[in-house]
């Protein structure tokens, strides 16, 4: 195989070689602690019924960006939302169908550990944050809520 070949076939490889790493790391970040907030629930009907399916949004209020999620058959939904320390006191809505709710990010930015995050339930057209239940349910979700 001529030289010219080589260098043809290997230039790809070597692109991704060089680009990979920088490409990883931002994603990386998105995995720790102290660059997310959760903002997790329950969407149900108004007489009580889990709400399978439905598309749950969380803007930032700052920016305008959006994170969607959607309810599994118990009616949960999970966003991970990309906010560092600088982020406490931030706005938020959440909306669910013509149902929204403002809240306010609220987190000790010195914590790099526990979870950050809220749950906000949506019942036929109320919703309702429930900031001081968001360790409990994240535990019954996924079993751990800090950082080993």
């Amino acid at each position: 195989m001529s030289r010219r070949r080589v260098l043809a076939a290997l230039l790809p490889s070597l692109v991704l070689a060089v680009l990979l790493p920088g490409l990883a790391a931002p994603a990386a970040a998105e995995h720790e602690i102290f660059y997310r907030f959760t903002v997790l629930g329950y969407v149900k009907d108004a007489r009580g019924k889990p709400v399978a399916e439905a598309t749950v949004q969380v803007v930032r209020d700052k920016t305008g960006f959006s994170y969607l999620g959607a309810t599994d058959a118990r009616g949960l939904f999970v966003v991970l939302t990309r906010l560092g320390d600088e982020s406490v006191g931030e706005a938020l809505t959440v909306r669910q169908g013509t149902t929204e709710r403002r809240i306010a990010v609220a987190f000790d930015p010195t914590n790099h550990t526990d979870e950050r995050g809220t749950r906000v339930d949506f019942e036929g057209a109320r919703a309702v944050e429930h900031a001081a239940w968001f360790r409990s349910t994240l535990l019954n979700i996924v079993g751990v809520t800090t950082r080993h």
